[in-house]
């Protein structure tokens, strides 16, 4: 077997021979040990998987040492603690082929609304400023090669690029689990797993809006957007992730584009609105009193949405005057009266509907601030409605216990999507049509992937060649060989190189220009590996251990 002489390459040939017989006695011995911490829908949903082993939160392993037999020959080779090298670890209890004959997987870990309360989700939660923190902490576990995270208020959804899908999906539960304080067993029971071209197939229904609550809503592919440019220049938001993520933008902008999912498409914030009016005697549409808390993204949609259905005048509580003040120059001819969150309570007091979407992490409501309002008049209801559209929550579930006070939140908003059913389905066969095709073009340039280490490789193969003879040329013609002439040698040199290299390196590219298929590419690529030696099981094992090793150091 030819091993590296690379430090890492020497590691993994110990590691290699831990699993082998050991040789006579009397033979030498080399020990190696290593320090393993760890940093702290659609039809396809079949695959949830509930129950399932427990796991508590990811702790710091213990160091492991392989006493390994070699023959006398061998050299003695010194005791190195690698705390990088977690990954190798885990390879000695696995078979080699895992890791070498099969592709990294993409995998998404997901819990949304369709299957999990917001209860759970708002837990689950991860404001888009820790982003960065969460990438970088998912990509320290010892099997994830690349991350992004999908939050908002319907869905929490981990995309990874993982070494080996079963430990990667381990991993990332355990880690879940240990951020959010949910039990990893509670998590089995409401996530959803989806693999590969499954997982590329729902994200990108997700950005065309058909896995939302409301279908065609846009501010779904709004948040995709914001996960790659939140991920531009994170270590760990890589080739894969952020190649599907910005293929999934461009599928949500083709759908909308292409076909009429977006008419009359509604919003979370719009079906709010119309939660709330099925919810108060319509008489009293134009005259209930409405207080908006929160004017960001959400809230100027709930603003806008109740100006549709009629309303002239409300009250909004923000942190700022600056945001509301815009809002009333764009929204002219409405009455709308900036209040600040000092006097949220009284404005509360005051007012027949409460929408609250602000991104704090504390309820702003409890039972104890609900309990001594004032009642509200029986021509509204008779109940005071607190519509919470945040996750986490703004309201506590506790207001409920309330006389007089009702509380919805994000999940209560599948009574008025329920309503256009038909609608939705034919929709969404229309676009469906888009995403398989869509699908296939990222899995094709996910594919053509593969081939990138063998172009590498060549070139560094043939320049490795040229220099050597290149240098044996130059001896040869002497130390007063004139800089003209050399260079004209050296450009002679890569000349040839570059002209006998045009003709494999354009059988190695599959961008379809040549009627090519992928399977030929494959096929030349380990025609090339086999006839030049580019690519052995260990060399293709050392290159995603050394990467693994290269991003956890950063």
């Amino acid at each position: 077997m030819a091993v590296s002489s690379s430090f890492t390459g020497a590691k993994m040939e110990n590691l290699l021979l831990c699993s082998a017989p050991s040789s006579s006695s009397g033979s030498a011995s080399r020990a190696v040990s290593m320090q393993l911490p760890h940093v702290g829908l659609s039809k396809r949903r079949g695959l949830v998987q509930r129950g399932g082993a427990g796991g508590g939160g990811v702790g710091v392993r213990p160091v492991v040492r392989c006493d390994v037999g070699a023959s006398g020959a061998a050299p003695e080779g010194p005791r190195i603690d690698v705390s990088s090298l977690s990954a190798l670890e885990q390879l000695k209890a696995s078979a080699a082929d895992r890791y070498t004959k099969e592709r990294s997987s993409i995998v998404v870990i997901g819990l949304s609304v369709h299957s999990t309360p917001v209860e759970m989700r708002e837990k689950l939660a991860i404001p888009e400023a820790d982003w960065p923190r969460a990438i970088g902490e998912l990509c320290s576990l010892n099997h994830i090669e690349e991350a992004a995270v999908l939050s908002t208020c319907n869905r929490m959804e981990i995309y990874v690029v993982a070494l080996s899908q079963h430990r990667g999906v381990k991993e990332v539960t355990e880690w879940m689990s240990k951020t959010s304080g949910i039990p990893v067993s509670d998590l089995h029971q409401h996530r959803f797993l989806l693999y590969n071209k499954d997982a590329t197939q729902h994200i990108f229904e997700v950005s065309a809006g058909l896995d939302s609550l409301v279908l065609g809503e846009g501010q779904i592919l709004a948040q995709v957007k914001q996960v790659v440019k939140v991920g531009q220049g994170v270590v760990g938001f890589g080739r894969n992730i952020s190649g599907l993520f910005k293929h999934a933008i461009t599928v949500g902008k083709r759908v909308r584009t292409e076909t009429n999912i977006a008419s009359g498409a509604v919003s979370v914030s719009s079906a709010a609105v119309e939660l709330a009016l099925m919810k108060i005697p319509e008489s009293s549409h134009s005259d209930a009193r409405m207080l908006v808390i929160g004017a960001g993204k959400m809230g100027k949609l709930v603003i806008k949405h109740l100006v549709a259905k009629g309303c002239t005048k409300m009250v909004v509580v923000n942190r700022s005057e600056e945001r509301v003040a815009a809002i009333r120059e764009e929204l002219n001819g409405i009455e709308i009266i900036y209040k600040p969150l000092s006097e949220m309570l009284a404005c509360a007091a005051e007012a027949d509907v409460i929408f609250t979407s602000t991104a704090s992490e504390t309820p702003l409501f409890l039972k104890e601030n609900v309990k001594d309002l004032s009642p509200v008049s029986t021509e509204v209801g008779g109940l005071r409605l607190f519509v919470d559209i945040s996750v986490p929550r703004n309201v506590g579930s506790c207001v409920s216990e309330v006389s007089g006070a009702r509380v919805y939140n994000v999940d209560d908003l599948k009574e008025v999507v329920a309503a256009n059913k038909e609608d939705r389905l034919r929709k969404a066969m229309e676009a469906q049509a888009i995403i398989t095709e869509e699908s296939k073009q990222f899995e094709a340039w996910r594919d053509s992937l593969e081939t990138v280490p063998t172009i590498k490789k060549l070139r560094a193969y043939a320049e490795r060649i040229r220099l050597t003879e290149l240098e044996k040329c130059l001896s040869k013609m002497g130390d007063d060989l004139p800089k003209k002439s050399r260079r004209a040698v050296d450009d002679l040199s890569r000349g040839i190189v570059n002209k006998l290299l045009h003709g494999p390196m354009q059988h190695l590219r599959c961008d379809e220009s040549d009627g090519r298929t992928l399977s030929e590419t494959l096929e030349n690529m380990h025609a090339l590996n086999r006839m030049f030696s580019l690519e052995t099981d260990l060399s293709l094992l050392e290159t995603k251990i050394r990467a693994k090793i290269e991003q956890i150091q950063k």
